[in-house]
């Protein structure tokens, strides 16, 4: 009974989308067989009865029926969820799709939209042709958005900014131009970060008192001390002060071990010195003592040239040149 009335409905429906309907053709769809979704005249997918004319006349289970215009008729066909514009409604008799609200291009139920047709905006489920106040109408969503502040692009609320307009910097919600004390411009993340200063440890204990590297051989030396860095600063935190320290100091001196006293190495000098000394002296005698002997070489060497002049001029005058007689 309930399957004929609806097929009555349909034919009633799409005899008033027909302008030239004539009273003969109430009698041709009531000649219109029902048929069951196993027979070959059901065309659409899960159809559980249908007929020629109206297509599906009621579902399968868990599917909605949606009424769909082709041209000025109607026919039914099962859907697993409806289409745009339309919401599903189940019953225990039968799941329907049913249209949304005409400001609706998509709605969760006839009281609850989820996207708005051109010149509409959603508000809390609500299409409306302007916003609340402290609100303003996006065009690109369809949706009243807040009334940001002027350095924010998007914000949660009208005092909580989520994205600051290029060149600001986010901080807690706010956008800045400058960040404030203790924080400092992150410029690939575009926030404002808190500044990391500089931590070192305690100071290690005193070096042995050394001097070039040597802990003996001297008076006078000096000590170290060095601690490490554990936090290395951020750019604009306070950098790290000194990690080590050196300081004079005085030790008693000692000899090292393998070196000479002082004393040796004076009285080492002081023989070499001497051999010097001694080296010169006798090397100033011994030319001296050639000096002598190339003068007396000399001196001796003169004289015999004068002796023998002197015998040569003696021997000229008393022998003749005729005769060779000594007068």
């Amino acid at each position: 009974m309930q399957l004929q009335l609806i097929s009555f409905v349909l034919i009633i429906w799409n005899c008033m989308d027909y302008s030239g309907c004539q009273p003969h053709s109430t009698s041709r769809h009531r000649q219109h067989k029902v048929m069951t979704g196993g027979s070959s005249g059901c065309q659409q997918s899960g159809c559980l009865t249908c007929s020629d004319y109206n297509g599906c006349l009621s579902c399968k289970p868990r599917l909605f029926m949606h009424l769909e215009r082709i041209g000025m008729k109607q026919i039914g066909v099962c859907m697993t969820s409806c289409p745009a514009g339309f919401y599903g409604t189940r019953s225990p008799e039968r799941n329907t799709c049913t249209k949304c609200k005409s400001e609706c291009d998509s709605c969760f139920n006839k009281n609850f939209c989820t996207r708005c047709r051109m010149g509409f905006y959603l508000h809390l489920g609500k299409c409306l042709d302007s916003c609340p106040v402290g609100m303003v109408h996006s065009d690109a969503q369809r949706e009243c958005v807040l009334r940001c502040s002027a350095e924010c692009e998007s914000c949660v609320n009208s005092d909580t900014c989520n994205r600051c307009r290029p060149g600001l910097y986010q901080l807690n919600g706010r956008c800045h131009h400058i960040c404030p004390d203790d924080y400092e411009p992150n410029d690939k993340l575009m926030e404002c970060t808190p500044q990391v200063h500089c931590e070192v440890g305690e100071w290690s204990e005193w070096s042995p008192c050394s001097r070039s590297g040597r802990t003996c051989g001297f008076r006078r030396g000096q000590e170290t001390r060095t601690r490490q860095v554990l936090q290395y600063p951020s750019p604009f935190g306070n950098p790290c002060p000194e990690i080590s320290e050196v300081k004079e100091c005085l030790v008693k001196k000692k000899r090292c071990p393998g070196t000479r006293r002082k004393s040796d190495r004076k009285e080492r000098r002081n023989r070499n010195n001497r051999k010097d000394k001694e080296s010169q002296e006798g090397r100033r005698e011994r030319k001296r003592e050639r000096d002598r002997d190339a003068g007396e070489r000399e001196d001796s060497d003169n004289r015999n040239k004068t002796e023998t002049r002197h015998r040569r001029g003696h021997d000229s005058q008393t022998i003749s040149p005729e005769d060779g007689l000594v007068q």
